[in-house]
């Protein structure tokens, strides 16, 4: 009676873990029809947004410039941030040794005032 195997129905069988599931159902008319319309709305907004912005000739004549410059300012902000860094962590460091300081003042404190309790024995 131990040597019984009885198989499990509710197991799924390996081979299909990694299989995607698709759905095997094709999108209606109605809503292809809907999705192209609000992709080809869209499209025409964007369209509009940059229409509606003033002086893109002059934008994108000046962009190798503005590039440059935004690349130089990276530069410099990439020398002056050990400087930046060093600063933060001795302000952090400081505060630390502030607490740790007013902690063992403190810990100090209550051993000095600490009132010896007198037992008295009957």
């Amino acid at each position: 009676m131990a040597d019984l195997n009885i198989p499990n129905v509710n197991k799924k069988s390996n081979k299909y873990i990694f299989k995607k599931k698709f759905p095997l159902r094709r999108k209606s008319i109605r809503r292809l029809f809907t999705e192209s319309a609000s992709m080809f709305f869209l499209s025409l907004l964007l369209i509009y947004i940059i229409y509606s912005i003033p002086n893109k000739i002059l934008l994108l004549q000046n962009l190798p410039t503005t590039l440059n410059k935004s690349f130089s300012l990276v530069i410099d902000l990439s020398s002056e941030l050990y400087l930046i860094l060093l600063i933060i962590f001795i302000f952090i460091i400081f505060i630390i040794s502030v607490i740790l300081i007013i902690g063992s003042l403190n810990r100090l404190l209550r051993i000095f005032n600490r009132k010896t309790k007198k037992i008295s024995y009957k």
